[in-house]
């Protein structure tokens, strides 16, 4: 289990991952729903940080409901090519944690696509949300603290909108 003392890399490095041939689209580039694949995985990896990954919902019969996400596709990523995924901790309360992921193309660096999404706590049982225990609330703004003192990435908050004409 991890303590809520403990330091909280900001960003968090959520690993490296390379492009499967199964991914692949009729463009010749990673299909969308692959990056939301990944950006998934990448949120299992700060979940284990704060101890509320599968087993916790083996353990507790709680669980994480995405609620909203947002994705943002800047740069193609092509067959065998290698992506790091870092994720920000933007906000947290009772039943709340705000996360943001960003990829990066590791061939030159270049961020490929954006992701920030809102997740509710929820007891399955009910199927209702809940707040979650206090160690992990405290692990999460811990977290939070940490990633507070790095600039908060530009994209965040974005919309999606036709221009007015």
């Amino acid at each position: 289990m991890t303590d809520a003392r403990m330091t909280y890399a900001a960003p968090f490095d959520a690993g490296e991952y390379e492009v499967r041939p199964e991914w692949i689209d009729a463009n010749n580039h990673m299909n969308l729903a692959y990056y939301t694949v990944l950006f998934d995985q990448a949120t299992d990896a700060i979940f284990d940080v704060f101890d509320v990954s599968y087993a916790y919902k083996d353990r507790t019969g709680c669980g994480t409901f995405a609620v909203e996400t947002h994705n943002l596709y800047e740069q193609e990523l092509l067959l065998g090519e290698r992506a790091r995924i870092v994720t920000y901790v933007l906000g947290a309360d009772a039943k709340r944690v705000h996360l943001a992921h960003e990829m990066y193309r590791l061939k030159d660096g270049l961020r490929a696509a954006t992701q920030e999404l809102m997740y509710l706590h929820v007891d399955l049982g009910i199927r209702k949300v809940s707040p979650w225990p206090e160690e992990v609330l405290a692990r999460m703004q811990a977290a939070l603290d940490a990633h507070s003192r790095i600039a908060r990435p530009e994209w965040v908050g974005r919309r999606i909108a036709m221009p007015d004409r």
